[in-house]
Order: structure tokens, then sequence, then C-alpha cells
């Protein structure tokens, strides 16, 4: 079991080092999203931390400006609200690298469970609260066992209650069985898998 102080360190030496050597990538991001369609630069959404301490998650904008308006919170497939820079951004994931700000903050961490939207946290039952005893992270087990969710979603007939009844506890009888007994091997263990996988999904594209 890992340690709060052990994690912490861990974070910010990822987070960190991570920031300054992607720092070129941060740019030509935000250049090219700026470049690409009206709209800020970074999207922010509330999400449910350790606790249930709601905090902002940081993302880099991959849909058009007004998107919660014009459908629902999840995004499925061939989504049109998404932008033709947000494709390329959401297949390699460069839209979640701004959560290293969040993991340097100490809202979340590398490696935990992914938060939630309010909404979603408050259908959970009292054995699935559990999940809010470990601090968020940016990816998990259960993010790399479902790298195809978006794809599974559009193929559902109600995307939004699959999304709640289906996949959600999936997602937290994962990461709690994960985070009960996480160590730093572990850690590094799902960081490298999560690499490998981006890597994977930029060589089929």
């Amino acid at each position: 079991m890992r340690s709060y102080t052990t994690q912490r360190i861990f974070d910010l030496i990822v987070s960190g080092s991570l920031l300054v050597a992607l720092s070129p990538l941060f740019l030509a991001s935000m250049i090219w999203i700026r470049l690409d369609s009206a709209g800020p630069i970074f999207f922010l959404q509330e999400r449910v931390g350790r606790h249930g301490r709601r905090f902002k998650i940081y993302k880099f904008r991959t849909m058009v400006a007004d998107a919660e308006l014009r459908g629902a919170q999840i995004t499925i497939g061939e989504d049109p609200r998404i932008t033709r820079s947000g494709r390329l951004l959401r297949h390699y994931r460069i839209d979640e690298l701004p959560q290293l700000l969040n993991v340097l903050k100490g809202d979340m961490s590398i490696v935990g469970p992914r938060p939630e939207v309010p909404r979603y946290v408050d259908e959970y039952t009292p054995e699935q609260r559990e999940i809010l005893s470990f601090r968020p992270g940016m990816t998990s087990p259960a993010t790399v066992s479902l790298t195809g969710e978006s794809i599974l979603l559009g193929e559902q007939s109600d995307p939004e209650s699959f999304y709640r009844e289906h996949l959600i506890p999936v997602k937290i009888s994962t990461d709690l069985e994960y985070s009960r007994n996480a160590g730093f091997i572990s850690d590094v263990t799902v960081l490298l898998t999560t690499v490998l996988k981006l890597l994977d999904a930029g060589h089929r594209r």
C-alpha cells in the first residue's frame, strides 16, 4: 500500500518533468486550437475529487465552444461537436495533458480513479462512494482497459444510460480493486501501460 508522501513525491516529479519536457507540444496545441475554431483554448469542468471535494479539471478544448448546450455531457464516436484539431488531440489523449497542472496543485494524482462530474457521483451507492477516499488520477487500470469507450458508447441506442448503468460500475469496481492495494511499482506499471497504449493507437491511426 502506497503512502501519501510517496505518492505525492511521485506525482510532483512526474508532472513537473512532463510539463517541462512537453512544453513545445503544449504550445503547438494551444496555437492549433486557437487557429482551428472560435472559443477558449482550455476547457474547465467541475469534477468530484477525494472526500467529495469539487475542483475544476483542465483540458484542451476539443469541441465547439457551446458543446454542452448542443448535446450530452458524454462524447460518443464521431460526435459532430468535436473540432478538427480536437479529433487528433483526443486520439492521442493530448487534450488530457493540462491535468498535469491539477496534479501539481494536488487536485489529482498521475495514477488514480478518473474523477466524475457531480451528477454521476450523486448516484453512487454507499459501496461505490469508497472510490472517493482515493485521490483521482489522470490514468487508471479502468482507463487502460476501456480505451475504446467513445466508440462503444456510439454503438448504443441510449449512450447516457449505458454509461451510467454499465460503464460507471465497471470503472469503479476495477479502480477500487486496484486502489486498495496500489503501490509505487504498480503505479509505474499503469503509467507505462498507458503510454504503450497511446503509442499503439498512434501506430494504428
